[in-house]
């Protein structure tokens, strides 16, 4: 087994060998990519290095996970608390906001999962709790999380407290997550940081980069 070292933010180092590891690439969807009139937003600038990143993830044989938050057309499983806040079915330039089925809930055109790469539906925004993920990732003995995606402070966020929860060594890549404000992504990758870095570690893409490039076997 190939062994890498990745170079994190604030003197840190994650290690993690590809059979083991597993890409969570976090609700890359056109509902959150596009805006209003059906054009890429602001957080759609991330699309190219996510591109990367899930090629480099494939070439290193790392099991890879496409997520979605998606519900119901009937909205049977929208909670009350979200029903009030209204963004759930309301119309789009997609159709209908996050419902499966929808142009709008599914995956940019240039982030569509391989056949072979599983896809998780969950009707909230944290991807461990009742989605069957974690059971997964347990069958096929999985320790370490590599995250990226959108938002950064709450689908991306949310499933990395659960994984850290769960278990899971978890390295967030930050500049291939986004959100709508500028300070809410910075605020999330500071709450990572937080109390000596309690919900693991934080990188770049090139430093992953980097870090690929450096792998050697076991035992070298």
């Amino acid at each position: 087994m190939t062994h890498h070292e990745i170079s994190c933010w604030h003197n840190r180092t994650y290690e993690f060998e590809p059979a083991s590891t597993a890409f969570l690439a976090i609700d890359m969807q056109r509902d959150f990519l596009f805006d209003e009139g059906g054009q890429p937003n602001e957080m759609a600038r991330i699309i190219p290095a996510f591109s990367r990143l899930t090629a480099i993830m494939r070439d290193l044989g790392c099991m890879i996970v496409h997520t979605r938050e998606s519900y119901a057309e009937d909205l049977s499983d929208v909670t009350a608390h979200k029903a009030s806040q209204g963004y759930v079915g309301r119309p789009g330039p997609f159709g209908k906001y996050l419902i499966r089925g929808q142009r709008g809930c599914d995956f940019v055109d240039e982030l569509k999962p391989h056949s072979a790469e599983p896809v998780i539906d969950q009707p909230g925004f944290g991807k461990m709790h009742g989605s069957g993920l974690h059971e997964m990732l347990q069958a096929k003995k999985v320790t370490h999380l590599i995250l990226a995606g959108v938002t950064t402070q709450c689908c991306v966020h949310s499933t990395l407290r659960e994984a850290v929860d769960a278990g899971y060594w978890c390295l967030t890549v930050a500049n291939c997550c986004a959100s709508p404000r500028q300070q809410w992504h910075d605020a999330a990758l500071q709450l990572i940081a937080s109390e000596s870095h309690l919900f693991g570690s934080i990188c770049d893409l090139q430093d992953l980069v980097n870090g690929r490039n450096s792998g050697k076997p076991d035992g070298s």
